[in-house]
């Protein structure tokens, strides 16, 4: 009796110097959140879609309570009002960001550019993209398998059957940028919104010299420099045979688009052209 007498206070004393042991550890090495992140996170949209650059949401949320401003963060799908909302509970000011969306800068229909094999592969456009250029002679066009689909969490983004090319939903787009990383041929790239929702870009992305492109597809960009030389605002570069429109600079006047040969600035939004008035000759009367 007296044995196990001792055996019991012997573990009892031993487990009370380990919780104390523990307790100590605990105390020492305890990591401490600040309750604000749990605060940030709950009102987060909770997409984990990383479009605003950390690991999910719980990252932001951490990154946004740790930073001393809120300059250079954004929640692409919760937009500026959730902003706001977190700093409110931040006591910060709020930035304001312009809303962004995805466009899609390709313009090689099936109409525009006819096949030149058939691809028999796994439908998947990253394992396309490993193997050959695609199905046509332009190797920057997309490949229409549709990955950006797949990735897409908020179904903004669907195959037109019709030219074999993505379209984006504006109304459903929230710029996460997901589909900017699944698609490998790079032809799907964040945008400002624009006011009235009007945005000019160019819808290539083809960098061949122009008998090449021309060859390839009937509207790939030729680097003619034609909308360079047309824009008042120095907006518009030609760079490895390809313009670009520089969304910082473009004042939305599309004298751009209207001097393109191969229609491929794209004008989104905009009012219908007024028609040209052609000018009369004036004629000469008998005797004047």
């Amino acid at each position: 009796m007296t044995l196990i007498l001792i055996a019991v206070v012997s573990l009892g004393a031993i487990a009370l110097v380990l919780a104390a042991i523990l307790y100590m550890a605990s105390r020492k090495f305890a990591v401490y959140e600040d309750p604000r992140i749990a605060l940030v996170a709950e009102i987060l949209p909770q997409a984990n879609c990383g479009g605003c650059g950390y690991p999910g949401c719980a990252g932001f949320a951490d990154a946004c309570v740790k930073a001393d401003t809120l300059d250079g963060k954004s929640c692409p799908v919760g937009g500026q009002a959730l902003m706001v909302q977190i700093a409110s509970i931040l006591g910060r000011d709020a930035v304001t960001s312009e809303p962004m969306l995805a466009v899609v800068r390709c313009n090689g229909s099936c109409a525009n550019r006819p096949r030149t094999n058939v691809y028999d592969g796994a439908v998947s456009c990253a394992i396309a993209a490993s193997l050959y250029g695609g199905e046509t002679g332009c190797s920057y066009g997309c490949l229409g398998c549709g990955d950006c689909v797949s990735a897409c969490q908020f179904g903004a983004i669907h195959m037109n059957p019709a030219t074999g090319l993505p379209e984006v939903v504006e109304d459903k787009c929230t710029a996460c940028g997901v589909c900017v990383k699944a698609c490998p041929k790079s032809i799907i790239e964040l945008r400002p919104k624009g006011k009235r929702s009007r945005r000019i870009y160019v819808s290539c992305v083809n960098r061949d010299k122009g008998a090449v492109t021309r060859k390839a597809c009937e509207v790939g960009c030729t680097g003619c420099g034609k909308c360079v030389k047309a824009c008042p605002f120095e907006a518009v570069t030609l760079g490895n045979n390809l313009a670009y429109v520089d969304f910082n600079k473009c004042k939305l006047c599309r004298k751009c688009a209207e001097v393109c040969p191969q229609h491929i600035i794209k004008e989104e939004n905009f009012p219908p052209r007024k028609p040209k008035e052609e000018v009369k000759e004036a004629v000469p009367v008998a005797g004047a």
